[in-house]
């Protein structure tokens, strides 16, 4: 008597042992990788270390240990505050985060919906386009003095050019998503005699939000970028600020630090929306 096979428990059992080699072919491409990583760090640092013992390089570049010195001297109280010309690089970072995502909020109010509505018009987009295709190459330091002469405080045009740089890429993915929507989902809504609210409510919308976020994602690393540059030229509390207070004071070592600082928050601001662009994608 012939035993009767049960074919789906097999097919569960190869579906499980491709994954468990997958999984684990993963895992040794990451160590791998990491190994790598941590073997140019090391190359470079001890490169870098030699150069500037050897007095290959200007007196003013410091070494790899003075950095780290640096660095521990410059993160272990990172929020002190000792007079308003006076505080720590924590308070210049929280600063600048407030700028900028103040000046990404309100670039995203205004790019989300006029990315609709020029997506849904031809009129509207006819009449716009110049406008864009005129202002978007400008680049955003050029808005400065226009934000100064008409704000006439720091604040708010560091909060303005961050607007500026940051509208581009939103409106335009924007515009992009509610473009290649597919016919069909619009002509079953005209079909249904769907009112415009809903459209864009059940249709535009939903289709159109991976773009909107792949743009959010776009403008953070932009506004990220600019606020640095921003802040070096006007001046006050910010982490632009504190880099060009520290190449004043002739401290490489804590511009160093600085830079890193910078290349981490900026890391973790683009994986926070690449966690929500990964959430809406109808891929991921």
């Amino acid at each position: 008597m012939k035993a009767k096979i049960d074919h789906s428990s097999v097919i569960s059992n190869i579906s499980f042992s491709k994954k468990k080699l997958r999984d684990k072919r993963t895992l040794s491409v990451n160590m791998k990788a990491f190994l790598v990583f941590i073997g140019m760090i090391f190359a470079t640092s001890v490169i870098w270390e030699t150069v500037v013992r050897m007095g290959f390089v200007s007196s003013l570049v410091p070494a790899p240990t003075q950095v780290i010195v640096s660095g521990y001297e410059t993160l272990k109280d990172p929020f002190y505050n000792y007079g308003v010309n006076d505080v720590g690089i924590g308070l210049h970072l929280l600063s600048s985060l407030q700028r900028e995502l103040t000046g990404f909020l309100l670039a995203s109010l205004i790019a989300v919906p006029l990315g609709f509505l020029i997506g849904t018009s031809e009129v509207v987009s006819k009449a716009i386009d110049p406008i864009v295709q005129i202002l978007r190459p400008v680049s955003p330091l050029a808005w400065l003095p226009i934000g100064l002469a008409t704000l006439q405080d720091s604040e708010s045009t560091a909060i303005f050019v961050i607007l500026i740089s940051s509208l581009w890429p939103i409106l335009l993915n924007t515009i992009f998503g509610v473009r290649n929507i597919s016919p069909i989902y619009l002509n079953v809504a005209r079909t249904l005699e769907t009112n415009r609210w809903m459209v864009i409510r059940y249709i535009l919308l939903p289709a159109s939000l991976p773009n909107i976020i792949t743009g959010l994602r776009v403008s953070m690393g932009v506004a990220w970028l600019v606020i640095i540059a921003a802040e070096m030229l006007i001046g006050g509390r910010g982490i632009g600020y504190f880099v060009w207070n520290e190449w004043n004071n002739l401290n490489i070592s804590n511009i160093i630090v600085c830079i890193l600082v910078i290349g981490l928050v900026g890391i973790g601001l683009d994986r926070l929306l690449g966690i929500l662009e990964k959430r809406f994608s109808y891929d991921g």
